[in-house]
């Protein structure tokens, strides 16, 4: 099973290696995180449903080790798309205040498992017998709801908890990251503010629109330049914050009718300015 689970590691992390290098749209790669994490969870409990442990700490290794490992990366991706999803369209300040409530989440979920914390961290297993081994849950040891509805062939009274824990550092890390983007926003439009320059008075989401209308086309670097760079390109340039314009463009696309108001609007004012200038 260790060799199994490293093996399944191996190709998960390759996999999402090439998602992130694909996209750095959180809600984009969030959701294919999740698909490909629980594709290789599920390759892990077909083999593993199959397969007996010759003795405890080999069961207690994988339980404590492996699984969790693989388990960290659903975990962390599900909460990601999540947190992305739900995050509100406002200014800095309040999308700020969004991830301060996220990490004090991380924080609350620290405090409240601060025992087994300081057991895992420091590498203590007196109690693994009973932490990752199945069927030897004990209701007195902090035990999660989750593990009762869990599959117990395949589940042991800690290990979740164990992938939480991982999932929640790296959480922590994606969070931090986010609130540093927003500083180097800021940072950006102060220098801006500085300079005499044009601002867009119209609707970000017809900014948007106009931006994947010219990404689509290729009109940037010859059409080598990602999305998120021109997305940053525009804010700079007009002073403008367009928030999560991933989620944007799928409203856009939803569009029952028109998907290309603001293009459509474009192309019959330009028409009509050029009809104008013939007849002066």
């Amino acid at each position: 099973m260790k060799l199994l689970s490293q093996k399944l590691m191996s190709e998960l992390q390759q996999r999402l290696d090439k998602i992130h290098s694909e996209t750095a749209e959180p809600l984009e790669y969030a959701e294919h995180g999740i698909k490909a994490s629980i594709a290789v969870l599920e390759k892990l409990k077909t083999k593993f449903i199959l397969h007996q442990f010759q003795n405890k700490t080999d069961e207690i290794e994988f339980f404590r080790y492996c699984k969790p490992q693989l388990a960290s990366k659903l975990i962390y991706y599900n909460e990601i798309f999540t947190i992305t999803s739900n995050k509100p369209i406002g200014s800095k300040k309040t999308i700020r205040n969004y991830y301060k409530a996220e990490l004090a989440k991380l924080e609350f979920f620290f405090n409240e498992n601060l025992e087994f914390y300081r057991y895992y961290r420091t590498g203590n297993q007196t109690l693994d017998n009973k932490y990752f081994v199945r069927g030897k849950f004990d209701v007195k040891l902090t035990l999660d709801s989750f593990y009762f509805q869990a599959d117990q062939r395949f589940s042991t009274s800690h290990d979740y908890k164990v992938a939480k824990i991982l999932a929640n550092d790296a959480l922590k890390v994606f969070l931090e990251s986010e609130m540093q983007k927003l500083d180097e926003i800021q940072t950006s439009q102060s220098i801006n503010d500085n300079h005499k320059g044009q601002s867009w008075t119209g609707s970000k989401v017809a900014l948007i629109e106009l931006i994947y209308a010219l990404h689509a086309e290729g009109v940037f670097n010859n059409g080598q330049s990602e999305l998120k760079e021109v997305v940053k390109s525009f804010e700079s340039a007009f002073g403008v914050d367009l928030g999560q314009f991933h989620r944007v463009f799928l409203e856009i696309r939803a569009r029952k009718s028109e998907r290309t108001k603001f293009l459509n609007s474009l192309k019959d004012k330009l028409v009509l300015r050029m009809d104008d200038a013939d007849e002066i």
